[in-house]
């Protein structure tokens, strides 16, 4: 059953989703060639109890950690590490947080050092495709509608869309219903409806679409080993037309993106 939110909730929930972009351009700072996951993962935790909020992964499915960071081939749900991250790669790195009530849950593939063209391209595709998601998540289109400009955006240029992993509604739980697949046919789905909540996430291979397992039970791989992106925003349809609650803003300002 679909949760719909009111103004005021929303409300609520652009807070908590802000103190996740806050605590993403905290980590931003931190993303250089050496640096560890559980160095990061130490910051996240202190930044988000530092502005009031509750870390909204630790414990949750008894995740042992505040973020999940998933760097290269590793698509999402990785388990921070002491491994250093080392010049070219990317680290995809996945915060909730409790405020208020409600949950914030966005993502952010980040660059470590100087990265290949090819995977500079897979970054910016992925972004590209979360944003056509959001733009198709106003009423008059069904949940469908997501996932097929997603879906078509990405296989454009050639890359794999992962089916096992979709985004989800959002709010008191950090996963409602609906699912929100980035695949799918156009015109098909729940209806959207004003007062919906999602956390929109495209993960994107630059090979396969199909994954793999580690043995630790949350780390999903990509099927070929090639690099995975991964970007998310957390989403409310107000007015008939989507608005982006949480923000990359934070993130801009520290890379100096335009």
């Amino acid at each position: 059953m679909i949760i719909y939110k009111t103004e005021e909730e929303i409300e609520l929930m652009k807070q908590a989703a802000i103190v996740v972009s806050k605590t993403l351009g905290e980590v931003a700072k931190l993303i250089t060639p050496g640096v560890t996951g559980l160095q990061l993962d130490k910051l996240a935790e202190e930044h988000i109890r530092d502005l009031g909020a509750i870390p909204g992964f630790l414990g949750l499915y008894d995740f042992p950690n505040t973020l999940c960071i998933s760097p290269n081939a590793e698509i999402v749900h990785g388990i921070p590490s002491n491994k250093p991250y080392e010049d070219g790669d990317i680290v995809s790195v996945d915060c909730g947080a409790i405020l208020n009530g409600f949950y914030g849950d966005h993502a952010y593939t980040f660059e470590v050092g100087d990265v290949a063209p090819e995977i500079k391209k897979l970054l910016k595709v992925t972004k590209e495709s979360l944003y056509l998601g959001i733009e198709a998540t106003k009423v008059g289109n069904r949940i469908s509608d997501i996932g097929y400009a997603i879906q078509n955006h990405a296989e454009s240029h050639g890359y794999g869309v992962v089916r096992e992993l979709v985004g989800h509604g959002i709010g008191r739980t950090m996963h409602e219903d609906p699912q929100v697949p980035n695949y799918g046919k156009r015109g098909r789905g729940k209806k959207i409806q004003n007062g919906l909540t999602i956390a929109i996430e495209p993960m994107i291979n630059m090979g396969t679409e199909k994954i793999n397992q580690l043995d630790d039970g949350w780390t999903i791989l990509t099927g070929d080993n090639l690099p995975s992106a991964h970007f998310e925003h957390d989403v409310a349809v107000v007015d008939g037309k989507p608005v982006i609650l949480s923000t990359f803003d934070y993130i801009d300002e520290v890379l100096g993106n335009k």
